[in-house]
C-alpha cells in the first residue's frame, strides 16, 4: 500500500535533498514555535524539535508519513539555532572562528493512523572554521543570508570563505542526514519513486 510522504519543513535544502533521493512528497510547514531549552542536551533538543514539527503536521495530514527535521550548531555547550538578526549572526561567526563545533541534524518520522510510526534519530558532524576577521565575516555575509541558517552560516554556500574542514556526513551539516532518512524509509517499506 502506498503511503503519502510529507516533509514538514520549508527548507529549500531539505526539499532538494529529498527530491534528489528520488522521493515524491508534498510539503506542509508547521507554524509551531521551536523550543529553546538550555537544560536539554543538544541531541535531545534537536530530536524534540524535529518530532514536534512532524507530530503537528501529522495531525493535519492524517494517514501520511511525515518527516520533521531540525538542525542545531553547538560549541562549548551553547546551542546556536537560527540568528534573529545580523548582529546575532556576526556574533555566532565570531564565536565559531578558528574552532571546531558540532552540527546535529535530527529527524522524526510520524504517522498517526493505521500502522502508526513514531521514531526519532540524529546524526552529528563536526565543522572547523578558519580564523575569521571582521572583514572576512562582512565579505561572507555579502554573499550569504544567514538568518534562516543554524549557526548563521551555510556549508553549501561559499564554504571556502569560512570553513577549514568537515568531519562526518555533509548532508547532516546542510540540514538533514539523507542517507539515514533513506535507510529508515526503506525499513518502513517506502522506497524512492513511490
Amino acid at each position: 500500500m502506498d503511503i503519502e510522504l510529507v516533509l514538514a519543513s520549508g527548507s529549500p535544502r531539505r526539499k532538494e535533498m529529498l527530491a534528489d533521493a528520488g522521493y515524491d512528497f508534498s510539503v506542509v510547514v508547521s507554524d509551531l514555535e521551536e523550543i529553546h531549552d538550555d537544560t536539554m542536551d543538544l541531541y535531545s533538543l534537536c530530536e524534540e524539535n524535529a518530532w514536534l514539527k512532524a507530530d503537528a503536521v501529522a495531525s493535519v495530514v492524517v494517514g501520511a508519513l511525515v518527516i520533521g527535521a531540525d538542525t542545531l550548531v553547538c560549541i562549548d555547550g551553547v546551542k546556536l539555532a537560527k540568528p534573529g538578526s545580523m548582529d546575532e549572526a556576526r556574533g555566532m561567526l565570531r564565536r565559531l572562528s578558528g574552532r571546531t563545533h558540532e552540527v546535529c541534524s535530527a529527524v522524526a518520522l510520524v504517522r498517526k493512523e493505521e500502522r502508526p510510526v513514531s521514531e526519532r534519530f540524529h546524526v552529528i558532524s563536526e565543522v572547523t572554521f578558519r580564523e575569521l576577521s571582521e572583514e572576512m565575516i562582512d565579505a561572507y555575509y555579502e554573499k550569504v543570508d544567514p538568518l534562516d541558517k543554524a549557526g548563521g552560516y551555510a556549508v553549501q554556500q561559499e564554504r571556502k570563505m569560512i570553513i577549514e574542514a568537515i568531519k562526518g556526513d555533509y548532508s547532516t551539516i546542510v540540514g538533514m542526514p539523507i542517507d539515514m532518512v533513506v535507510e529508515r524509509l526503506a525499513a518502513l517499506g517506502i522506497c524512492a519513486g513511490r
